[in-house]
């Protein structure tokens, strides 16, 4: 397994965006989409020449940046590819400067919730349009 950094054109990303955007509003329904910013970078997990799992950082402020659509295919789960990829995400924020990097999942995937957790993550209150929505646990972690 390889990570490599994509452009939002590539199509192998834009599958695996799809699938996520699929998986969030299956568990969610409209709800659980949630903003990417078009400037966003794209990191790819590739396994035997085929992109499995995806990961988004977005500019939060600053210093804080953004995890966003973590993503692994189901036949590649239990591998330890979203470890390697938040890994990496989180050596792009440091590659940007930032100081934080923040997340959030639902309380519909306490398998996210396990992984961020055993990475380090601390929970935090909820942010911005998350505020009101209690099914949404936000996270974070200093990258110093």
């Amino acid at each position: 397994m390889h990570v490599e950094k994509r452009e939002l054109g590539d199509p192998d990303l834009a599958a695996l965006l799809d699938a996520a955007f699929a998986q969030l509003v299956a568990r969610y329904g409209a709800e659980g989409r949630s903003h990417v910013q078009t400037d966003a970078s794209y990191l790819v997990a590739v396994v035997d020449g085929q992109a499995v799992a995806c990961v988004a950082l977005q500019h939060a402020d600053d210093e804080t940046g953004e995890v966003k659509r973590m993503f692994v295919s189901p036949a590649y789960r239990g591998r330890g590819l979203a470890r390697a990829l938040l890994a990496a995400v989180e050596d792009e924020g440091r590659a940007r400067g930032y100081q934080t990097i923040r997340l959030t999942t639902g309380n519909l995937q306490p398998e996210a919730m396990a992984l961020y957790e055993s990475s380090g993550y601390a929970e935090t209150p909820r942010y911005g349009k998350y505020v009101g929505q209690l099914w949404t646990h936000c996270y974070a972690k200093a990258l110093t």
